[in-house]
């Protein structure tokens, strides 16, 4: 396993982490065993990945304390352990500029962050992101406030925000603000926006990125067919993300990124390169692809191996760039 910085901070977090919103279960990415997922998580952090990102509301905290039961048989080297905190309330995903006022008070902030703790097991969180950021934050900084007040109790040591999807932009004036240590993200082949202004300017600052959302909720895996759609539940976000004609459109467009893979160098995966496209930027300091069993997580590992991607096999993959709102499937897309 490869190690980077952690932005500012003197932490070395490795840079394949865990993403933790499959195994929170509830249906979201169809049925989860816990007595898997913790021993999932044992394997990687004995495989040497030692930072977990997970959030209050994946399962309703049910992430959270699968986590904590799987903290419980740990007891070796420090997991560095991203939690987040919801806003009260969500705005509409298609809303440009919504207010910040309301959306974490300090009573909130401060109330889910112990109910974390709690479900976690753990006397502090190493990271506390805002679960979406609205660029008015930086006027109405009653979270900045109530987070800088739960740094100082000790109850997270560092805190940091997760950006709307389809919207890279919103985080490019807070990096700058020098008010957190960590933006998080979605950035892969179809969603490569984050690596034309935010990166630049959060390297400059200094602040760490994780960047999610690697294998694009699944397409980037490279294993679905036609018949993939039908096999998610009605539950599933998958259904959802993937409606209409969204499902078979992606499906075209991976096709095509194998294609091109094949001619470049027929021994890769389309899997592989989704990671590695991602860890080939120096300003991201981890990716957290989500894994629900060893042969997931084995296929990750594998990944860390300090190889980027050949710069000319990048080249050829800027012309996939396809952002899309994923939590609005109804958003119109213009075609590409």
């Amino acid at each position: 396993m490869k190690y980077r910085k952690f932005g500012n901070t003197e932490w070395d977090v490795s840079e394949i982490g865990f993403g933790g919103w499959q195994i929170g279960g509830g249906g979201a990415f169809g049925q989860v065993d816990d007595c898997e997922s913790v021993k999932t998580l044992l394997e990687a952090w004995d495989r040497g990945i030692n930072l977990v990102d997970t959030a209050q509301m994946y399962g309703k905290g049910h992430s959270e304390e699968v986590i904590g039961m799987a903290l419980k048989e740990w007891n070796r080297d420090h997991i560095y352990i991203a939690s987040k905190v919801q806003p009260v309330q969500w705005p509409h995903p298609n809303e440009i500029d919504p207010d910040m006022t309301g959306r974490y008070p300090e009573a909130h902030i401060r109330k889910q962050c112990e109910d974390s703790l709690t479900r976690l097991g753990v006397e502090a969180i190493d990271l506390y992101q805002l679960h979406g950021w609205f660029p008015k934050g930086l006027e109405d900084r009653e979270w900045h406030e109530a987070l800088t007040e739960l740094q100082k109790e000790g109850k997270i040591r560092e805190f940091g925000v997760s950006i709307r999807d389809y919207r890279p932009q919103d985080g490019i004036a807070l990096a700058e603000a020098g008010l957190i240590q960590a933006q998080q993200v979605v950035y892969n082949v179809f969603e490569q926006r984050p690596a034309e202004e935010l990166f630049p300017v959060c390297k400059k600052s200094g602040l760490a990125v994780l960047a999610r959302v690697p294998f694009d909720e699944g397409s980037l895996i490279g294993s679905w067919t036609p018949e993939t759609y039908e096999t998610f539940a009605p539950g599933d976000v998958r259904r959802s993300y993937f409606k209409g004609d969204r499902f078979v459109r992606t499906l075209e467009k991976v096709e095509a990124i194998k294609q091109t893979i094949r001619e470049y160098d027929a021994t890769m995966t389309l899997a592989e390169v989704a990671l590695r496209f991602c860890l080939s930027d120096e300003a991201v300091s981890c990716v957290i692809p989500g894994m629900r069993n060893a042969k997931e997580l084995e296929a990750n590992l594998k990944v860390s191996d300090g190889k980027p991607l050949p710069a000319e096999l990048l080249e050829q993959l800027k012309s996939f760039n396809w952002p899309r709102n994923y939590h609005n499937p109804d958003t119109l897309v213009d075609p590409l």
